[in-house]
């Protein structure tokens, strides 16, 4: 490795991903609380809680963005965004669970395809059943008791976390390995009822990511070796990821002008 061999080992299985993820969600916390300061807000289980302007301006999505403002790209870039101390607490502490294992069972470039797919994935889900589900009678406001009913405003990892946690299912049935897939499923389950009893979640969003990683986990195909191919998508998905982000910030200023 040219002399780069410790370097490389001390980034990890996952090559630093789930470094750069908790990093770059941190640092999009912390510039949508410094955005709009007097519009933070705390209260209950919220703490931190930045304005929806501020999170609107760094690529908030849901049916807003997506289909009333024609903002589509912030399927991409809500997943990086964060609603309070919580949210982004509960979601790197994931993060940092199943990336790593992802990656030791798809390698790094796969792993931040799944992630990114599921992110999209996540998001196009919710917008698009915010849109639909209210007008399904009876069915609709059960699906949105349910947290089924999508958003109309929405951001946050987890889609993408359900991504992975996709994808690990996908591996354990695969390739037979019982004790991953018996695990993945009881995550998924604990995340179920979790979602259930804790209100304010966009189950949509969950629903659309895990569907994304499984599907995304099977097209990759765990048992083939990662390609280089796979790699440079990995890289173009984080540059898209990143570029979305600014693209979002540039374009909202003008939803938002100078008093």
């Amino acid at each position: 490795m040219w002399g780069y061999g410790a370097f490389v080992r001390a980034l990890g299985r996952d090559f630093g991903f789930f470094k750069l993820v908790i990093f770059g969600c941190a640092g999009l916390y912390i510039a949508s609380l410094a955005l709009d300061p007097k519009g933070m807000q705390s209260g209950g289980l919220r703490f931190f809680a930045p304005s929806w302007r501020a999170l609107f301006l760094l690529g908030g999505s849901g049916y807003q963005a997506v289909f009333e403002l024609g903002r589509w790209w912030t399927v991409l870039s809500a997943g990086w965004l964060h609603g309070d101390l919580l949210h982004i607490g509960f979601n790197m502490y994931w993060v940092r669970i199943l990336a790593p294992a992802t990656a030791e069972f798809y390698g790094v470039g796969r792993t931040v395809i799944i992630y990114t797919v599921a992110c999209v994935a996540g998001f196009v889900f919710s917008s698009v059943a915010n849109a639909f589900v209210p007008l399904i009678p009876v069915l609709g406001g059960i699906l949105g008791a349910l947290g089924l009913g999508g958003a109309y405003r929405t951001i946050g990892a987890s889609g993408a976390i359900f991504g992975l946690l996709g994808a690990i299912v996908y591996y354990g049935r695969r390739t037979g390995h019982q004790s991953v897939y018996r695990q993945s499923i009881g995550y998924v389950v604990i995340f179920a009822i979790f979602a259930i009893v804790v209100p304010y979640v966009d189950n949509q969003a969950h629903l659309g990511g895990f569907v994304g990683g499984y599907f995304a986990g099977k097209i990759l195909d765990p048992q083939r070796p990662e390609r280089g191919d796979h790699l440079f998508l990995a890289v173009v998905c984080l540059a898209l990821s990143a570029l979305s982000v600014a693209v979002s910030f540039w374009t909202g200023l003008k939803f938002f002008p100078a008093s």
